[in-house]
């Protein structure tokens, strides 16, 4: 789990993404084909109030997948470089806390959706990068103080 540095947490968040696009697809097409909507004819917003949550989320959660986990490959890519191919386990067991969290997210959204706790598991992924990001730049020489 370790030993290909940051590689590994990238491929497991990409694989989960594409666990929830079949989810999206599993989930938003039967739906869509009980309403009788024809794709292309609504808009997303209009989808979103014909079809029950248990559709949409999954969908609003792989939108989701699709935006702040663009600054965690980047700073991943980034540490891998910058640690010569190895980075701090620290910093490998972070990238892994920051998936298991997304994970854990994701199947809050799309099934129960409790909005306060998916904030809050939210906010802690989003600490969880901001540190990967201050090694980041501490590694790049950006800042001299690390922890």
């Amino acid at each position: 789990m370790y030993a290909h540095g940051m590689m590994s947490p990238v491929v497991a968040l990409i694989a989960w993404s594409l666990v929830m696009l079949i989810w999206l697809y599993a989930t938003r097409i039967p739906a869509m084909g009980q309403a009788k909507i024809k794709p292309g004819n609504v808009t997303r917003e209009q989808l979103d109030n014909a079809l029950p949550k248990w559709a949409t989320n999954p969908a609003h959660n792989y939108n989701h997948l699709m935006e702040q986990p663009t600054i965690f490959y980047a700073v991943c890519f980034a540490l891998q470089f910058l640690h010569d191919g190895q980075p701090p386990t620290f910093v490998i067991g972070l990238a892994w806390l920051y998936v298991a969290l997304r994970v854990v997210h994701s199947l809050l959204q799309s099934t129960l959706n409790i909005i306060p706790l998916r904030f809050l598991i939210f906010n802690i992924a989003s600490i969880v990068l901001g540190v990967m990001v201050w090694n980041a730049a501490v590694a790049c020489g950006m800042i001299a103080w690390s922890f």
